[in-house]
Formats: structure tokens, sequence, C-alpha cells
């Protein structure tokens, strides 16, 4: 069974980046391309503005994940043991840590989404906020000290991709159903040195949410942010 104790917080991961990036140190850097990412006209393609929370009867079991994922490594590059293909003990210490982020990642069961004609917010309740910038339809990148930000569409799915400096890479997809009611949340973690990626698929549902006496923003390139009134990123 894998699994991570819900004690781990945001200092944590945090912890678990900084190990991660160490582990990949030796990774090939190469500028990463959202490839499907298209340029639109007029206002953006979805609009996923309102409140979510987690749909815990649907999306993936993290366990089970972890399962398909040992046996997709076996398959490709396992060895032969006692009891059939098994994967290498390297390919799996460098999954690992993958899976492990990706636990931590897509944990927060709440999340806050606004949207104006050019940006979107996506705060996550317990986690940094991803922010997406968007003017005369193309995507606008937001560098920070350990990572670069940039967001695209593929149809009305937004994605939002965030390209650490040594090799790590994390990728949500985002997609409303058509009554606006559902909100499907795909999250892939990814390396140069680990044998695959690990994708985990998240479901939540619109609910009314009554506002506090703050709000608050957080994001990768920016400090925590509070006001009293509505925040602009």
């Amino acid at each position: 069974m894998y699994s991570i104790p819900a004690s781990v917080n945001r200092p944590c991961l945090a912890l678990l980046l900084t190990t991660w990036l160490g582990l990949a140190g030796c990774a090939h850097e190469e500028p990463l391309l959202i490839e499907d990412a298209k340029y639109f006209e007029g206002a953006m393609p979805a609009n996923f503005s309102g409140s979510w929370a987690r749909d815990y009867s649907r999306g993936d079991n993290i366990n089970k994940v972890w399962q398909n994922a040992y046996y997709e490594v076996a398959r490709k590059r396992g060895r032969r043991g006692p009891g059939g293909t098994i994967p290498s003990d390297r390919d799996m210490s460098m999954l690992r840590p993958l899976a492990r982020l990706a636990e931590l990642i897509t944990r927060p069961d709440e999340l806050t989404i606004s949207q104006s004609e050019y940006e979107i917010l996506i705060e996550r309740r317990d986690d940094f906020a991803l922010m997406c910038a968007f003017y005369g339809g193309v995507a606008k990148p937001t560098d920070s000290s350990f990572a670069k930000e940039i967001c695209g569409w593929d149809g009305d799915q937004l994605i939002s991709l965030t390209e650490f400096h040594d090799g790590l890479t994390v990728v949500h997809r985002f997609d409303v159903s058509d009554d606006n009611k559902q909100l499907r949340v795909i999250t892939t973690v990814s390396s140069d040195t680990a044998p695959m990626p690990f994708t985990l698929e998240h479901y939540y549902w619109r609910f009314n949410k009554i506002a506090g006496k703050y709000e608050c923003i957080e994001t990768l390139s920016m400090k925590r942010v509070c006001s009293t009134g509505r925040l602009s990123p």
C-alpha cells in the first residue's frame, strides 16, 4: 500500500521538493513547451470561477495508481524475478518521489477560482495558488527564483504548467462540465530521471462559499498577501 500521513503539510512539501530537486540534479534540462496550448480570441474558452469542494466518491485512488505504475514500469523496463517480471529498484526509487509529490499536490479538498477578462487565480486550501494571465489571447509566463509558471488552453481545458529549474515539472489540466457544476483536475508530475510520469485525476463539486473576514492569496512568485476586501492578483 502507498500512502502519506495526513500530518504532512506545506513545509514538508517544500522539503520534499528540495529533496526531489537534489535527486534530479543530473537531469538533462531542455525547454519545456505546452504543445497543446493555443492562441484564442475574444473571451476565454471556459469559465472556472467559483468555489469547488472535492468529490471523494470519484477520482483516482493513490494505491491503485501506484500499483498500475509498478506493473507498467515492470512491463517496459523490468527484469525477471522469482515471481515474474519486476521493475528495477532504481526505477521505483525514482518514481516514488513523483508519487509522493502528486499525492501532496492534489491533497487540497477545496478550490476557489477567480476569473477575470485576462487572469485566472486558482486558490488551493493549504497550498500555493496557481496564477494564469492571458493578454491578447497569449499566456504570460511568471518566473520565480526556483520555477517558471505558464498556462495555456487545449480546447476548453485550462493547462497550468510549473517547470522547476532542475527538471521537475507539474502539469494541471482543468476541465469543467457542460452544466458548470463539476470540475475535473488531472495532475501529472514528471522528470527526466524518472521512468514515467505519475498522474492523478480528481473531481470537485461547485458550492456556495460564505465570505470570510480576510482574503489571502499566495503564489510561487509572491508572498502571502491578505486584505479585508477583494484581492486582485
